[in-house]
């Protein structure tokens, strides 16, 4: 027995077989709960790496949330099911005429969602950096009941400063502030700014925590929603957080963002409001959390949540279906866009049926494999007819659609595998074509200064650079 103990031929006999019993077992676990192109990623991970693949699974591989976490979203729309009742009978309800095949893709938004389209509101399209902290700020300012702020992430830098002060100001008026922040995405700097907005009387609180206790969050499993709501009526969402433009060193951010007032701000706040519940149990049900709305403009808009608590991947259902019916025009700025084969599928098939598709994409890179992996799809997409932009001024980190210059799409959810189903994220609709036209002329700037590429010119880049894009987009699924 002891001699078999130290027969080395037998362990290596053991291990053998025990990856292979793990590639086996994979391939009957994998598939479940994820799409063909996340198992496919996967699945090659771990015929080559068996044990750092399982492990990796283990930790990060299938989109689920904890048993708590999934509980607490139940009693959550237990608890809300009068509210949204209410906001089911808002005299403020609008149904657009968007054209037949649109309005398909529109009463699709409205079931993933279950948040309807409300009309009478008004909305500013923000694409100043610093603009876009002083408009808040001013807000804040002017609150009079609470402010809800939920980012990806908050730093704790001369940007955000500006903000706390202001939020200081609001608890000394008498204003109920709470902020959110992603656990990992605001790390390291939001746990040191957690006691002095506690200390301040601000109510603070991550998101996703991460750890290995029973309530922490998976690494991989993100809040990267960006949410503002002032006293219920007025609300922010976009692509910026409370950071810096210049937080990664040798890039500079340029966004985009929306400020809404009148009913759909109330959307917003029941997005941030079941963010809140899940991480501290509070339950935001009073009234005067969800004021009476008051008509301010005449923009129809919608609130579009998506997240692994979903059943469905609420953005990409979306996306796919607003591009397949699209009869003139698809503009998309995204920083990050892998797509899947239905997205694909539905860039190549729009401009193949004379539709013009443009994409808007950063020049720079700020995350090497994932900017990789996306570069390897502009020669098929260019080859089908889409053009592709490169905007350089800045690193574009801007998420927005036009279709057919009468929806636009503004949020924070990225084109990718990680956006559609690992991220909670949020996506406004606007159902304006004077919104379209603002979101437009952003759009035509990006392009007036960027680099149309064209497909002769891109196949001649480096070999060495085609194989790294190529073995990227082999992991593309993980991303």
């Amino acid at each position: 027995m002891t001699a078999l103990l130290f027969d080395k031929t037998l362990w290596v006999n053991v291990f053998f077989i025990a990856e292979w019993i793990v590639r086996l077992t994979m391939i009957v676990v994998v598939p479940f709960r994820r799409s063909p192109e996340a198992a496919k990623g996967w699945l090659l991970l771990i015929f080559f790496e068996p044990t750092a693949g399982l492990i990796l699974y283990a930790l990060i591989g299938r989109p689920t949330l904890p048993r708590w976490r999934l509980q607490r979203h139940l009693e959550f729309e237990n608890l809300s099911r009068p509210i949204f009742e209410r906001l089911a009978k808002e005299p403020n309800i609008s149904h657009p005429d968007v054209g037949v095949e649109l309005n398909k893709a529109v009463a699709l938004a409205e079931k993933l969602g279950e948040l309807p389209i409300l009309g009478g509101n008004a909305a500013e399209i923000l694409s100043d950096y610093d603009g876009f902290i002083d408009r808040l700020i001013a807000d804040i300012d002017a609150s009079r009941d609470h402010v809800h702020l939920l980012f990806y992430i908050i730093a704790d830098d001369g940007a955000t400063t500006r903000v706390v002060e202001a939020l200081q100001h609001a608890v000394d008026r008498g204003v109920v502030c709470r902020v959110l922040a992603d656990s990992l995405g605001s790390r390291p700097s939001f746990e040191g700014l957690i006691p002095r907005l506690e200390a301040a009387g601000i109510l603070a609180g991550e998101t996703m925590r991460v750890g290995f206790f029973r309530r922490a969050g998976r690494l991989d499993l993100r809040n990267h929603r960006k949410i503002a709501v002032i006293d219920g009526a007025i609300g922010y969402t976009g692509s910026q957080n409370l950071v810096d433009s210049t937080f990664k060193p040798g890039l500079t951010y340029e966004e985009l963002n929306v400020r809404l007032t009148g009913p759909v701000a109330l959307e917003l706040q029941a997005v941030f409001a079941e963010d809140w519940y899940l991480e501290t149990g509070e339950f935001l049900g009073d009234p005067r959390y969800v004021p009476d709305p008051q008509v301010v403009g005449d923009v129809a808009a919608q609130t579009l949540p998506s997240g692994p608590g979903y059943p469905r991947e609420n953005n990409q259902r979306l996306i796919v279906s607003l591009i397949h019916a699209s009869n003139r025009r698809v503009c998309i700025t995204m920083p990050y866009l892998i797509p899947d084969d239905g997205l694909q599928q539905a860039l190549e098939t729009a401009a193949l049926r004379g539709v013009e598709v443009t994409l808007i994409v950063p020049l720079q890179i700020d995350q090497y494999l994932v900017g990789f992996g996306q570069r390897s799809y502009y020669d098929q997409m260019m080859d089908a007819g889409v053009r592709v932009c490169r905007y350089g001024k800045r690193f574009l980190h801007a998420k927005c659609v036009t279709i057919d210059d009468t929806i636009a799409w503004i949020g924070s959810s990225n084109l990718d595998i990680r956006s559609f189903a690992l991220n909670a994220e949020i996506v406004v609709l606007l159902y304006n074509a004077r919104v379209c036209a603002q979101l437009a002329e952003e759009q035509a700037r990006y392009v007036r200064d960027g680099e149309m590429l064209t497909l002769e010119s891109w196949r001649k880049r480096p070999p060495a650079i085609k194989v790294a894009e190529n073995l990227a987009r082999l992991l593309s699924p993980l991303l």
